[in-house]
This record gives structure tokens, sequence and C-alpha cells, in this order.
């Protein structure tokens, strides 16, 4: 039998091109897979009248009002991927990752969550930034238990809660007849974009900066106390309760 050199360095190569290819596709698969587990999305079917809870880990939320009677929610999950588990309670869409994820190591979670206008907004986040817009609901509250920034748009909520220990808000909407307002963060400043024709009674404190600009809204009514650290008054009717403290921020109010 004559040794054919050349065909068993064809058969030898061919094998080598067979499992290169094979490692190379199981691999491809294997980063499909992965990218697909960090993709979530479902969508509700809800009436005007519904309430949205998430608590998050970390991560971006920003949850968007409008025109439809649904509930749409996208999230991209970082490795390790976290549960995510949403219910729907006669109506109401309750995410709460910390319960899912209890004894778990996750990475962050950044939602984008579409919602009917008239939705009820209840978000607690550790870490990340908490942006709403476009809601017109009676309640909306954004917390951050440690970092992160706090931006509200276009709302007419006639109930606002916005707090975060160290990070800047943003409060841009209407200051509702009868409504009430709380905005708080320890650290970062406070931005109050409002109507100059709002009416409602005002407690702004600045703690350690005693730096609070009233802007156009300041008038014979506002009184400042405990060495400028405070601000106590009234402006037009005072229809309202408006609730505004940071501890080593600024506080600033500019007419809409």
């Amino acid at each position: 039998m004559v040794f054919d050199l050349q065909r068993w360095l064809g058969l030898r190569w061919a094998a080598k091109t067979t499992i290169l290819l094979s490692v190379v596709f199981f691999f491809m698969c294997s980063a499909g897979e992965a990218s697909a587990q960090r993709k979530f999305s479902r969508s509700y079917s809800t009436g005007r009248a519904v309430r949205l809870t998430l608590t998050n880990k970390t991560g971006t939320v920003t949850v968007v009002g409008w025109d439809r009677n649904e509930i749409n929610i996208s999230a991209s999950l970082e490795s390790p991927a976290a549960i995510i588990a949403p219910q729907n309670l006669s109506g109401d869409i309750v995410i709460n990752l910390l319960r899912y994820n209890q004894d778990r190591e996750t990475g962050p979670v950044n939602f984008t969550i579409y919602v009917p206008y008239t939705t009820e907004v209840d978000i607690d986040t550790r870490l990340g930034n908490l942006i709403v817009r476009d809601i017109h609901s009676t309640f909306v509250r954004a917390h951050i238990t440690t970092d992160g920034d706090i931006t509200l748009t276009n709302m007419g909520a006639s109930g606002v809660i916005a707090e975060s220990t160290s990070g800047d808000i943003v409060y841009d909407g209407l200051i509702k007849e009868g409504g009430s307002y709380r905005f708080s963060s320890m650290m970062g400043k406070i931005h109050l974009r409002i109507p100059f024709t709002s009416s409602f009674k005002l407690l702004a404190t600045a703690m350690s900066s005693r730096y609070i600009s009233l802007g156009q809204f300041n008038n014979e009514d506002m009184n400042i106390v405990g060495d400028g650290r405070r601000i106590i008054g009234k402006y037009g009717a005072g229809s309202a309760m408006l609730n505004v403290t940071t501890q080593r921020g600024q506080i600033f109010f500019i007419r809409r």
C-alpha cells in the first residue's frame, strides 16, 4: 500500500476545519441565547384607572404616558441577568425585582415603560436615574435610596413625591389646585419649573447651603426664617401644598 501524504494532509485539514466551524457555531448559538436573555418585553391591556408599582435594584427607569389603554414594558438586562416576573393584579401592574432576586447577584436592569396618561406611578430603586413624563393622574412617587437623579417633565399629577439621597431633582409641570407636592434630596439640587399662575403654600428648606431662589415667585407673603435656612409663605391663594427640602443642595423656582 502506497502512503499518500497529500491526501492524508487534506483529510486532517478537513477534520480541523469541521471542528473549528463546530466550535464557532457553538459560541455563536451561546451568544445568541445570552443576548435573548438580556431583553424583556411584555404588554398588558388596561383601563384608564390603573396603577404601576415598580421596585428595582439598579438601573435607569423611564416611564412615559401615552394615549392607549395599554401598558408596555421593555427592559434591557446586564449580566448576571435578573428575573423579571410582572404581576397583573386586577389591572394593577406590580414589578418587584427585589422579591424575585432576593438571594441572587444581578446586573442593572434598564426599564422603558409606556402607560396610560392617567396611571398612578410608584417607583422605588436603590441606584439609578428615574425619568417620568406625561403623567396626569392623582399620584406619582419616585424614590431613590442611594444615588440617582429624578426628572419629572410635562407633569399634571395632583400628588407628587420625589425623593433622592444624593441626586438632583427636576420637576417641570403643573401645581394642581388642592394638590400635594413633596421634593427632597440630601445633597442634590432641586429645580421646580411651574406656571406663574400656580397657587400654593410653601415650606422650603435648604439646611446647610441656605440657598433658596424663588425667582418670580417671591412676594410679600414669603417669610425667611432660621437665618435663611427656610422660607415659609404663600403664593396666590395657596390652594396646594408644596414642601421642598435639601440638606446640602440648592432650591430653584423657575417660571414655566
